[in-house]
């Protein structure tokens, strides 16, 4: 998987906030987008824009992964967007919103390599799913373009486009929580509304080499809601998670790095393995388990995780 820096935690910012744009890059989150889309009213995209291009231009941004979300590509802002941001060169990536057709898609990366023919390695592409629609088309998604570089799942857009029953971001509905209660017979069983779109859009970006972002948790005010959440998408395998405020940060941050005790056990299984090659063997028991290769493989994205 190619990977740059870490994008443990991607805060989101208005980009017509400056001050608020300031403080996102000063942080210590891993990441930024600015936002132009939804957390911008219409009369302000102008504004937003303006400020974007400044911020790119005169912030230290240090070694976070900048990005910029873009208008939906049916909006009236989108080429403007395009043409002054196309050349900038601290910009790592732009956010699609709603991606649903690999001809969209195509047709963005067109329009900033002909906004910004000299510049030497094309802006890349992140896919913001957030429909029905995208999730069907995801894996066409990410082989449409060569600039596509990550997924990021849009979780309150999503729960509309299927119809759930909720208004609260990144949280399952009430009633899907859990079936089942203390007089039916069955079992209470806890149910996730996201599992399954977060295994899909996961699944697509690995199978192309991609980094996978999941969605913010709404409860910013909630820390134990932000870190169990960051911690569920960790598990998963997700390289990191949009916050949308700067106390998400630092708990998101923690969900995704292993503890000492993890690193401690991932290194104890490559030395094992290590010293069962040296023995002609390719497996070896460890604290009563078999170890082989997979999980020689395993052990070491959690040590990449903790460098």
């Amino acid at each position: 998987m190619a990977h740059q820096q870490p994008v443990r935690a991607t805060l989101a910012v208005p980009a017509h906030r400056a001050r608020l744009v300031a403080k996102a890059a000063s942080s210590m989150a891993d990441a930024v987008f600015m936002d132009l889309e939804d957390a911008v009213p219409p009369s302000e995209k102008s504004l937003a824009l303006g400020e974007a291009v400044q911020s790119l231009a005169a912030l230290d941004w240090g070694s976070k992964r900048v990005t910029v979300r873009i208008n939906a590509v049916d909006s009236p802002f989108i080429g403007d967007e395009l043409r002054a941001l196309a050349a900038l060169p601290r910009l790592d990536a732009l956010i699609v919103p709603k991606a649903e057709n690999p001809s969209d898609i195509v047709a963005i990366a067109d329009q900033l390599r002909a906004a910004a023919p000299d510049r030497a390695e094309p802006v890349a592409l992140d896919l913001l799913i957030e429909t029905a629609l995208g999730l069907v088309n995801v894996d066409a998604l990410t082989a449409c373009h060569a600039s596509v570089a990550a997924l990021h799942l849009g979780v309150g857009d999503f729960a509309a486009s299927i119809g759930a029953r909720s208004s609260d971001i990144g949280v399952p509905p009430d009633g899907y929580r859990h079936v089942g209660s203390a007089n039916s017979g069955y079992a209470t069983a806890p149910l996730d509304l996201f599992a399954y779109p977060m295994m899909r859009l996961l699944v697509a970006a690995r199978a192309r080499g991609l980094i996978a972002i999941d969605g913010p948790c709404g409860a910013f005010r909630d820390a134990r809601l932000t870190e169990s959440s960051a911690q569920k998408a960790a598990a998963m395998g997700f390289d990191g998670k949009q916050v949308i405020h700067p106390d998400q940060i630092e708990p998101t941050r923690r969900a995704f790095m292993p503890t000492a005790a993890e690193l401690a056990q991932a290194r104890r299984i490559v030395e094992a393995m290590e010293q069962a090659e040296a023995n002609g063997q390719g497996a070896v028991t460890l604290d009563g388990k078999m170890i082989d290769y997979a999980n020689v493989r395993m052990a070491r994205r959690i040590i990449g995780l903790g460098s």
